[in-house]
Parts: C-alpha cells; structure tokens; sequence
C-alpha cells in the first residue's frame, strides 16, 4: 500500500503540479506527447496492476532494511529532481531566451541533475517494491532519460 501511495505521488506531481508551475518553454511535439501519454499510462496500468493484484510482502516488510533503502532512494531522488526542476525553471527571466547553464543543488555534481533525481527515485521504488514490473520501469527510465542527459550535456 505505502509503495502505491509513492507511485501516485509522483505521478500526481508530474501530472498536475510540474505542469503549473512551468513558464514558457518550447512546444512539445504532437507525435512525442501521444507517444509518452501511451508509455505513461501503460506503465501507471502496469504498476498499479502489478501492486494490487500480485505483489505480495511478509510481515514487518515495511521494516525491511531493503524497503527502507529503497523508500529513502525514492524520496531523496524525488527531493532531487523537484529541487532540479526548480532551479531550471527559474533559470531564465521572463522573456530572456538563449541557453543557460543551470547552477547549484546537484547541478554542481552532474550536468544532468533533474535526470539523475528520478532515475534514483525509480530504483528506489523498485527496490522498495521488489516486482519485475518496478525494475522494469527503472530500466526503462534509466535508458530512456540517460539517453536525453547526454543529449543536455554536449
């Protein structure tokens, strides 16, 4: 149940929140947002389906030293990622345009750092789940999003 919580959490933050609180911003073309719609709610189904019908965990679960580790991933990688998030939004003033280089938070240790935040948040949870479906998706995010850092970095 606490891992189905995390999940909606996060999905709920990048669905609703992230979306307000981005300024302007280059549009989104039309084939990639069908295209992440399609991937986002086949894994929301997986994941969902995949907590409430068949993961099953023994008592004191909750406990565990792997689910406390991976909760603590998910929740530092989220904190990662919001702060990251926050510092990109506000790097430019409205109206300003050009590339800038983000500073500050983990943008000092990796140029990637939004990236980084929720692929450690993924693993976090699919350590704290424990499912083939999680690290699947973890998977997934790694490939996909490394993909767009090193794209970001050059």
């Amino acid at each position: 149940e606490v891992n189905t919580i995390n999940f909606l959490f996060f999905v709920r933050y990048r669905a609703l929140i992230f979306p307000l609180l981005i300024r302007e911003g280059k549009p989104t073309p039309f084939f990639t947002f069908v295209l992440a719609l399609l991937f986002c709610a086949f894994n929301g189904y997986l994941q969902g389906r995949s907590l409430t019908t068949y993961a099953t965990y023994p008592p004191g679960w909750l406990g565990s030293s792997r689910f406390i580790t991976g909760f603590l991933g998910w929740l530092i990688g989220m904190a990662i990622n919001i702060h990251s998030d926050h510092i990109l939004r506000n790097l430019r003033k409205p109206g300003e345009t050009g590339y800038k280089i983000p500073r500050g938070g983990m943008f000092e240790y990796v140029s990637g750092a939004n990236f980084f935040g929720e692929i450690l948040e993924w693993f976090g949870f699919a350590l704290a789940c424990c499912t083939i479906e999680s690290f699947a998706f973890a998977l997934c995010t790694l490939f996909i999003l490394s993909s767009r850092a090193r794209q970001h970095h050059k």
